[in-house]
């Protein structure tokens, strides 16, 4: 056991996808269970306007069964827009069993996609210092294929949480600047987190918001001593993504970022704690 908080903190991606059904809300307790500073997952929208934890805004068959647990198509990605169904057709199909390729430590356990606001009722009352890091998902080219348009999307991301009493638990990460640039206008009292792919500049993205966020959440091979010492003394915290290996944990706790985030807790906690 951890003597005291790390310095680091240890972000579980998609709950413990390294162990659990992805973005489930068994994933998420067990992360809660075993000490994570933060749960990480990802947020979509249903027909109904309901926010859905899922990573893709559709029912992914690599990831997914059909409710009659048989995959009835090849290609699901249009057939099954979570924008075109309503939360109950969504929570039909079983997204625990099937079994994830690369990643043969994942427990097979039936699971359903959960409501955003089903997951802080689960876990706050029993861990009421977690903090949650949501995704938002988006792309102009989804917009209205998949998702509301921003204004839209963010208004119906910020009801849950105010409603949940949330506000002071959360961020708010997105690749998308069009996301933060709202989420900004429309209450720029929460925590924003800058995404950055892995084939995307860190400064760019930076100088092309309007605002300083509090956060800059790169993919990890973006990171050196250099840049991780240069945004830091500029006031951002560094939390790099999705850092798996026990190789590239250790390379991201020698650069002294603030967090990171992986799909194995367990691995991160067990080097911070040497």
């Amino acid at each position: 056991m951890l003597s005291q908080k790390p310095s680091i903190e240890i972000q579980g991606h998609r709950g413990f996808k390294g162990l659990y059904p992805e973005n489930s809300i068994l994933a998420f307790e067990k992360a809660a269970e075993f000490g994570v500073d933060v749960l990480e997952m990802d947020i979509c929208v249903s027909e109904d306007l309901k926010i859905v934890v899922s990573h893709e805004p559709y029912i992914n068959p690599s990831i997914c069964k059909m409710p009659d647990n048989g995959h009835n198509k090849d290609d699901l990605t249009l057939e099954y827009n979570l924008y075109k169904m309503s939360y109950d057709e969504i929570s039909a199909f079983d997204c625990g069993s099937v079994y994830q390729e690369g990643f043969p430590l994942q427990k097979k356990i039936k699971a359903s996609k959960p409501l955003l606001k089903e997951v802080f009722k689960r876990i706050s009352p029993n861990y009421p210092e977690m903090r949650f890091n949501i995704e938002i998902k988006a792309h102009p080219q989804m917009d209205r294929i998949f998702t509301p348009e921003p204004k839209e999307y963010v208004n119906l991301v910020l009801e849950v949480i105010d409603s949940e009493g949330m506000q002071d638990q959360i961020n708010l990460q997105s690749f998308d600047l069009r996301i933060l640039e709202e989420i900004h206008r429309q209450n720029p009292t929460i925590e924003l987190s800058l995404l950055v792919d892995s084939n995307e500049s860190i400064s760019e993205k930076l100088d092309a918001l309007s605002f300083k966020p509090e956060i800059i959440s790169p993919h990890f091979s973006l990171l050196n001593t250099t840049n991780v010492d240069k945004y830091q003394s500029d006031g951002f915290l560094i939390v790099p993504w999705t850092v798996n290996s026990f190789g590239d944990l250790q390379h991201m706790i020698d650069l002294g970022v603030n967090g990171i985030i992986t799909d194995y807790p367990n691995r991160l906690k067990s080097l911070l704690v040497k």
